[in-house]
Parts: structure tokens; C-alpha cells; sequence
């Protein structure tokens, strides 16, 4: 004979039954969301889409083995450099496309744009890229002898002459605008292309001086740099031949800040140049 299940047993028998149909429960609601939950994961999201743009993940780094070599120009002051040298697609060192003399900011260092995959992005699109160090930064010393406009001119035209640049594309960010402004105003018939990422030294020109460059430029800033970004930028559309990257949601270094997009514009850039 059965005994008659206790109190105590009936609800506990009871508070099984309950977790267990809520576990059913959610499985069958997971199995039947999960398709657009998927499909949800790969579209952008409702924040990007209203920006009007499209989430896209970077591209991977390339296959090729690029070898960043160093060296240091003799003369008053020492100039400290890095160069990424073109190379086809299995690795063999080919001619230029173009010459990329990189620059940098205040609290960088030709080693940020090794460390940003800028040298061997262009070194595996047929570029040579050189990157220099500027007086009192990275590896290159300070000088007495860059204290004015036209010593930073010369600084600058005798790096090229001495690395074989012929006609450069000059790549200059913030502070290094107080090299390349001026030698753009004086040589830009030296230059193939101007990339101006948020220059100093734009407020130092007329408009006729402006006016009277011919290089093609690429105008550089960051939407939330509302200060030099945005001052660089009225100044530099004066430019007759511009076109203009601004990015949104970055900051005063905006190819730091979104080094996908910076990149892939500096490549549309470059090869219309060719």
C-alpha cells in the first residue's frame, strides 16, 4: 500500500515541474529567434544606419613581409628616418609609383606611422615611403638651426635631394605644418601632392598666396578637432586644387583615431596622382 505523498514533497515535485516547463519554454523561443538574431549580428546598427553610414570591419594585414629599414642623414641637424621600399606582390622590390615623405606631430615620431602599418601599407601598394624624424623629436636632435621658415625649407629640400625624392607626395600632420606649409608656398612645384592633416601655419598666407599653388591636395581632418582641424580647413580650402577627408567622430589626430578609413583614402588619393 502507497503512502500519500507529504506536503513538502508535493511542492517540491511542483516547483520542478515549473523550472522545467520555463527551460522548455526558452529553448523553444531561443530556437525560433535565433535565424534574425544572426541575420541582426551582420547588419549595422540602428545608430550607424541613422549616421548614414556602413559598418565595416578592416581589412587584414598584409600577407607580404615588409622590412622597414632605418638610417640617418648626416649634417646640422642629423636627420633620423625610416623607408618602406615597393615591392610587388610576392615581395620583390619594384620601381616607385610615387614618393611618400611622411611627417608628424608633436607627440609623435616617424615610428608612429611603423606602428600604424602606414609604411608597409604603401610599401605593398608600389609606394617608397620615407618617414623622417623632425629636429627634437624621436631619434633626429635638436637644432638652433630650424628656428626659422626658410632653415625648414631648406631642412626639408635637403632630406629629398639627399634620398633621391625628385617629386614628392609630403604627408603632414599638426605641427609639422611648420616645414611643409612654408616649402609649399615656396616649392610646390616639388611636390606631386599635399596631404594636410590639421597643419599648423595655415593663418600665415593670403589668399592670392594660396591661390597660386597648383599641387593637388588632400585636405585632412577630424570632425570633432574644432580648433586647428577646423581652422586648417578654411584656410586650406583656398587651395585651388583640393578635395577634402573629414572624419567623423575623430579627434585632432584622426588617422589614429580611424586608421582604416584614413588609409584607404590615402590610396584613392595617391593613385589618382599616378
Amino acid at each position: 500500500m502507497f503512502n500519500q505523498p507529504t506536503l513538502a514533497e508535493m511542492n517540491f515535485l511542483r516547483n520542478r515541474l515549473v523550472v522545467l516547463g520555463l527551460v522548455l519554454l526558452a529553448t523553444v523561443l531561443l530556437y525560433l529567434l535565433l535565424p534574425s538574431i544572426r541575420q541582426g549580428s551582420m547588419e549595422p546598427s540602428l545608430d550607424v544606419q541613422r549616421m548614414g553610414l556602413v559598418a565595416v570591419s578592416p581589412p587584414p594585414p598584409p600577407a607580404i613581409n615588409v622590412s622597414v629599414r632605418t638610417g640617418q642623414l648626416p649634417g646640422d641637424p642629423p636627420l633620423f628616418f625610416r623607408e618602406a621600399l615597393p615591392v610587388d606582390g610576392s615581395g620583390r622590390q619594384i620601381l616607385p609609383r610615387l614618393q611618400v615623405v611622411l611627417l608628424h606631430g608633436q607627440a609623435f615620431s616617424s615610428k608612429t606611422w611603423e606602428e600604424l602599418g602606414t609604411l608597409a601599407l604603401l610599401a605593398t601598394n608600389g609606394y617608397q615611403a620615407l618617414a623622417v624624424d623632425l629636429p627634437g623629436f624621436g631619434n633626429s636632435p635638436d637644432s638652433d638651426a630650424v628656428k626659422t621658415d626658410q632653415h625648414r625649407v631648406d631642412l626639408l629640400g635637403r632630406f629629398m635631394e639627399a634620398l633621391g625624392v625628385r617629386t614628392a607626395v609630403l604627408l603632414s600632420p599638426s605641427m609639422s605644418g611648420h616645414y611643409s606649409i612654408p616649402f609649399l608656398m615656396k616649392h610646390s612645384a616639388q611636390l606631386h601632392g599635399f596631404i594636410p592633416i590639421a597643419p599648423v601655419g595655415t593663418r600665415s598666407y593670403t589668399p592670392q598666396q594660396y591661390q597660386s599653388i597648383q599641387t593637388p591636395t588632400l585636405i585632412v581632418f577630424g570632425a570633432l578637432d574644432t580648433n586647428l582641424g577646423a581652422q586648417s580647413h578654411k584656410n586650406l580650402m583656398q587651395l585651388p586644387h583640393h578635395s577634402v577627408l573629414k572624419m567623423e567622430g575623430a579627434r585632432h589626430a584622426c588617422y589614429m583615431d580611424k586608421p582604416w578609413e584614413f588609409h584607404q583614402a590615402l590610396l584613392d588619393f595617391l593613385s589618382k596622382l599616378e
